[in-house]
């Protein structure tokens, strides 16, 4: 018998795949797509595909580097924490992460949201609550919280870009939930 490629993550694969396409869409529609179905805020809330985009923006991406840039770090941690924790409770992760950010965005700021860096930020601080047993606190933990915060928080007093510091800030809250949550039921 010879070495097979196994499907090893489903969730974390399906959300690359169908990220890329999404991508692929927007390419192909030049725009259009981002804007119906993958950009969040604006948009009245009596239209239906308000409350669709407070999940689908996380698929959605402006450009190849965009997608590439979050992907390379999902499919990186994804799979670890898919194994730990499941499957479904990694779904339950990035549909609260990507619902938090979209609310809180359009309550806290009145740009449109698009993009996996939010779950992405969850993903990095859930993955460094792994090792985390009763009564004990990582220092690789600590590290990431602090490294993470403190550029995040620079990068929102003085960077000037199209990237939504606060939903990074957002993702890694609710990774820090998540993988409190799901240490403290094991």
């Amino acid at each position: 018998m010879g070495t097979r490629v196994t499907f090893n993550s489903p969730v974390v694969l399906s959300f690359v795949i169908l990220s890329g396409l999404a991508l692929l869409a927007n390419y192909m529609t030049l725009g259009f797509t981002n804007q119906m179905f993958f950009v969040t805020g604006g948009s009245s809330l009596f239209n239906p595909l308000t409350y669709l985009r407070m999940f689908t923006h996380v698929l959605g991406h402006a450009d190849m580097s965009h997608y590439f840039n979050n992907m390379l770090l999902f499919i990186l941690l994804g799979p670890m924490l898919e194994e730990k924790y499941g499957s479904f409770r990694l779904i339950i992760v990035i549909a609260a992460t990507a619902v938090v950010t979209a609310v809180l965005n359009r309550i806290l700021t009145d740009t449109g949201l698009i993009g996996a860096s939010g779950v992405v930020f969850a993903f990095i601080i859930l993955a460094s609550m792994t090792s985390f047993k009763e009564d004990e606190i990582p220092l690789t933990f600590i590290i990431v919280l602090v490294l993470y915060l403190g550029r995040e928080v620079l990068n929102g007093l003085f960077s000037f870009d199209n990237v939504s510091q606060m939903a990074h800030l957002i993702g890694g809250v609710c990774g820090a939930v998540a993988g409190y949550c799901f240490t403290s039921k094991n």
